[in-house]
């Protein structure tokens, strides 16, 4: 009986103090588990929480920039409502398409069976192969910091 009751407190302590999901697993492990691809937040994320309610805020080292099918921009902080399958609400993440920068607003695979992800960025959707995101891209912090002048103000406007 004695080994019955110590189990049971050794599951209850398992179970209620430790670490949130957050602060136990790589970003790209909830993305994956979370049904996005691990590719969608570059390896140089610092840290990360999730709040009860969804919320998804994401630390990078600093803004960066990296390449997908175009430039995709980062900021030190990207936050989106995380549901299966989709980031919506995004803030902090813009891609360039025909010489503007324009935000990420959501992120969805609606079926991960067609191999598609869909990008809204405001005045469009992009379709995207999937196989573009399966690996966390590296991210440049020196492309970010030499971008001109006008793109800088262009994207601090849009926040």
């Amino acid at each position: 009986m004695e080994f019955i009751q110590n189990l049971l407190l050794f599951s209850f302590l398992v179970l209620f103090l430790s670490p949130p999901l957050s602060h136990s697993s790589s970003i790209h492990d909830l993305l994956q588990s979370r049904g996005l691809p691990a590719g969608l937040l570059p390896k140089e994320v610092k840290s990360y929480t999730l709040s009860e309610s969804g919320l998804l805020e994401v630390f990078l080292d600093g803004p960066c920039m990296t390449k997908f099918d175009t430039m995709a921009f980062y900021d030190s902080v990207v936050r989106a409502n995380l549901t299966y399958g989709s980031l919506t609400g995004v803030e902090g993440f813009s891609q360039e398409e025909l010489f503007l920068w324009l935000p990420v607003k959501d992120i969805v695979v609606g079926d991960p069976k067609s191999g598609v992800i869909l990008f809204d960025i405001g005045v469009a959707h992009k379709q995207l192969s999937l196989s573009l995101f399966e690996d966390p891209p590296d991210c440049n912090e020196k492309s970010a910091s030499k971008k001109n002048g006008r793109e800088e103000r262009g994207h601090a406007a849009q926040k």
